[in-house]
């Protein structure tokens, strides 16, 4: 009987240390990719966008680069990019508050959206200038939803590390400027396209069939949600919560497909926009406002999480398990099982059983935003069936390997595994920033050294 006790507590203490070894195993792991994210962080992308994006001589940030880094082109000012460098500046600065330069970024962003983009007119921020100044607008909607949220987003984040009470002033107006022109009170949501003085473009019998203009759509929605989260943490108040509960359970309940993706456009009455019934000619004709976008399926799981946990919602099995839903539908229909990366678009074409992948190019937010959201669901879910950590320790390999620029900085615009001669394309311009990439990098490195994982 004593030897019979003896050897089930051998066994016992060595399950146990083995038990041990792995958990230490597994804790290495982690740290050593955050270690080598740190490292891309630091050295491969913030390094080489700061301080030389700052324009000294008219205000803002220059955003238009070569491959290797060389400035070129007119240096159009986009709201959004601004606003992202505003936004990604001010992160940087709180999270390496030694580096003294990212906080001047961020309040160089500050100053030339509060003092050039606002128009002082009717309020609101215009979509785009010229390098100095010159508002360069499509006249037809000179102000989006989608520009206005991304100013809300960085200068609540400016606030939120400078102390500067001023950019929080300008967020709560822009916010208010929203609520008073874009904020649809009958069938919720917000219009995404304005004239200057604020009132709503509208479609008519002369808009193209391929154009969006006049729709409500899942694009400007998921970044307001993104706006009134930061919003939020800075200025909990009420109409703010109401509306960032309003964003979520649209987004979740109505804008996401019940097979688990976002449905791109919508009447203002919240009707889809959709081909499905047409010609194939048709359908492809139309894919910009119908198709299935696997990086934004992706990229709205972690948004609506990141909304919840803003608003302190107990339990949210809903939106866990819609996003759940949501990260499955893009691993199985648009995920690279041979080396990784998720693919741009696809579509469920009618009588036809599995979704079609229109384009199997991978582009570099896409990629960003998927392996921020499969460490995050693999901290939820750790012994699910689809194996995220496995498949986001693949996303990091596929992005080191094919999307970051190991020589020059930053990450090619698509994965050269797909388009190879993205090698020598254009670095930045006015829809390619750092700010998808600074904040899946900022993200996983901070849920990498997390002891238990559960990535709120």
């Amino acid at each position: 009987m004593k030897t019979i006790l003896l050897f089930l507590s051998f066994l016992f203490f060595t399950d146990a240390s083995a038990q041990t070894n792995a958990i230490t195993a597994a804790k290495q792991e982690r740290f050593k990719i955050a270690a080598e994210m740190d490292y891309s962080v630091k050295k491969e992308l913030l390094n080489k966008w700061y301080p030389q994006c700052i324009d000294n001589m008219y205000g803002g940030f220059l955003t238009t680069y070569t491959y290797d880094f060389k400035p070129t082109g007119p240096q159009d000012k986009f709201i959004v990019t601004q606003a992202r460098h505003t936004w990604t500046s001010a992160k940087a600065a709180s999270l390496y508050p030694n580096i003294k330069y990212y906080m001047k970024a961020s309040a160089n962003g500050f100053h030339f959206l509060r003092d050039v983009m606002w128009d002082k007119t009717y309020g609101g921020f215009y979509n785009l200038v010229t390098r100095k100044g010159t508002d360069k607008s499509n006249p037809d909607a000179p102000k989006e939803a989608y520009g206005n949220a991304f100013a809300i987003y960085a200068l609540s984040a400016y606030y939120k590390s400078s102390g500067d009470t001023g950019a929080l002033n300008l967020a709560k107006k822009t916010f208010l400027w929203l609520e008073q022109h874009s904020h649809d009170p009958v069938y919720k949501g917000y219009y995404q396209h304005l004239k200057r003085d604020g009132s709503v473009v509208k479609r008519d019998a002369a808009t193209p069939s391929t154009a969006d203009l006049g729709y409500k759509d899942q694009n400007s929605s998921i970044h307001l949600l993104e706006a009134f989260t930061e919003l939020y943490a800075v200025w909990p108040d009420n109409l703010v919560k109401e509306r960032l509960e309003e964003m979520l359970y649209l987004i979740r309940d109505k804008i996401t497909n019940p097979k688990g993706y976002l449905t791109l456009f919508f009447t203002p009455d919240w009707v889809p926009v959709s081909f499905k019934d047409s010609s194939e000619a048709v359908i492809r004709k139309h894919t910009y406002l119908d198709h299935v976008s696997f990086g934004h399926d992706i990229e709205t799981a972690y948004l609506m999480l990141e909304a919840s946990h803003a608003l302190g919602i107990k339990n949210d099995t809903a939106t866990l398990y819609a996003g759940k839903k949501m990260v499955d539908h893009a691993l199985r229909n648009g995920w690279d099982n041979s080396i990784g990366g998720f693919y741009d678009e696809g579509y469920y074409f009618k009588n036809r059983d599995t979704i079609s992948i229109l384009l199997d190019s991978k582009n570099w937010w896409a990629q960003a935003e998927g392996m921020n959201t499969l460490l995050l669901m693999a901290d939820y879910f750790p012994n699910d069936a689809m194996q995220y950590y496995a498949k986001f320790k693949k996303q990091w390999k596929y992005i080191q390997t094919y999307l970051i620029d190991h020589v020059n900085g930053d990450w090619y615009e698509e994965g050269l595994d797909k388009e190879p001669q993205r090698k020598t394309a254009l670095k930045g311009h006015i829809w390619k920033g750092n700010y998808h990439n600074f904040r899946a990098l900022s993200n996983c490195i901070q849920r990498l050294k997390k002891v238990n994982g559960k990535g709120e």
